[in-house]
């Protein structure tokens, strides 16, 4: 059966709380620290920081996540994908700057990611990058790459099958939910497989359990996705 990608409105956005760390602990930490709880941006360290992993590590999880964070905290930060056609000007107004799936650049962001770059240290401002090579294999101009690799690098481990299924148990066994072994299956070759997209799904089918008094079955989940 076709993968279905979870669209069927998410209960929660990516956390660091929510982010499923598995064999990513250090990297978790680090960013943890770094966010504190409603930490001055001046005491914060401006050493750079780079993320890199295979498509569904986590790597926009946790830039989104540390949006989320900084946000909540009242700061303001500048942000960078793909998708934005035209970057902005560099603001001296921005705590930290987040830029994600480098790789991704075309020559007109990897010129406004440089120029973020090297006004972030002038300003003693974190950068936080994300892309799907190490420094020294991405396919961008060589300035960009080169102060992507500055400071700390960490490279993100995508969880096995067992891995997901033992981390997914947990999780519903946490929230006192049963998950049997014929629901497990259906989850993990159904839905997307990365970790945060299954735990908002595991939240969202814990709460339609609830709403609809029912136990948790494929014949549930496929009435709550007909509803959503």
């Amino acid at each position: 059966m076709k993968q279905l990608a979870l669209d069927i409105g998410l209960s929660s956005g990516p956390t660091l709380q929510n982010f499923c760390q598995g064999p990513n602990e250090a990297v978790l930490k680090h960013l943890a620290l770094w966010v504190g709880a409603k930490t001055s941006a001046a005491t914060r360290s401006p050493v750079p920081t780079y993320i890199w992993g295979m498509s569904g590590s986590g790597k926009t999880h946790l830039l989104k996540a540390v949006h989320e964070a900084l946000r909540e905290q009242g700061a303001v930060v500048g942000w960078l994908d793909a998708s934005v056609a035209e970057p902005e000007a560099y603001r001296e107004s921005w705590a930290a700057i987040l830029l994600d799936d480098v790789h991704l650049y075309s020559s007109v962001q990897q010129h406004a990611a440089f120029n973020w770059f090297v006004n972030a240290q002038t300003h003693q401002r974190w950068v936080l990058g994300s892309g799907d090579a190490p420094p020294a294999s991405l396919q961008v101009r060589d300035d960009l790459r080169t102060r992507l690799g500055w400071g700390h690098v960490f490279g993100l481990k995508v969880l096995s099958e067992p891995e997901r299924r033992s981390v997914l148990r947990q999780a519903a066994d946490a929230r006192g939910v049963f998950l049997s072994d014929e629901v497990m299956d259906f989850l993990l070759t159904r839905f997307s497989r990365d970790l945060g997209s299954l735990m908002e799904l595991l939240d969202l089918i814990d709460a339609y359990a609830l709403r609809a008094k029912r136990a948790i079955t494929i014949p549930m989940i496929r009435a709550m996705m007909e509803n959503s």
